[in-house]
């Protein structure tokens, strides 16, 4: 059960229900990150700019493989289980990209070098180096890239760590992460 109140769109009123409004247009449904974000309207509304803006940024395939090694490397189940199904049933990912994604790996060299800079991101809390920012550019990623990952990295540990505090309700095929070392 989740720790924060899980506002319903039927009984939300106000700047609540245009916010999950917002959501239901853009999934086809509410889900359950969603119903807990919604508990501040202004919170939900700047998740869901942010997620656009990352959204008009970076293509789903890299996206979903961001949030599939972010959610891993932070042991969200919420997360992992959202992106695992996101990036299956939205962003066509092959299973096997999906299991590559969650050990910041993948068969396609430009997508690995936006899975090893995210995980030096994740690892280093942003401090990487200019060899590994180099690697990057190398693949082919300018600086509009460079921000934009950085941006999704970041709302990915964002949903990440309220999951954990609020210990949201999984309303998804749910995927658990590997335990930690």
């Amino acid at each position: 059960m989740s720790r924060v109140q899980l506002i319903q769109p039927a009984d939300a009123q106000g700047d609540f229900k245009d916010a999950l409004d917002t959501v239901q247009k853009g999934m086809g449904t509410v889900p359950n990150l969603a119903k807990a974000l919604a508990n501040s309207p202004a919170v939900l509304k700047a998740y869901l700019a942010l997620s656009g803006a990352v959204g008009a940024g970076l293509p789903a395939p890299v996206r979903e493989r961001v949030a599939l090694t972010t959610a891993e490397h932070n042991g969200c189940d919420y997360c992992l289980s959202a992106h695992t199904y996101i990036a299956a049933n939205a962003a066509k990912l092959p299973e096997s990209e999906i299991a590559a994604a969650r050990e910041a790996k993948s068969e396609d060299a430009a997508h690995q070098a936006v899975l090893t800079f995210t995980k030096s991101v994740l690892s280093n809390r942003g401090h990487v180096s200019d060899a590994e920012l180099d690697a990057l550019r190398a693949a082919g990623y300018g600086d509009k890239e460079v921000v934009d990952l950085v941006v999704s990295i970041v709302l990915n540990i964002l949903t990440n760590y309220f999951n954990h505090v609020a210990e949201i309700e999984i309303d998804f095929p749910v995927v658990h992460a590997k335990p930690q070392d």
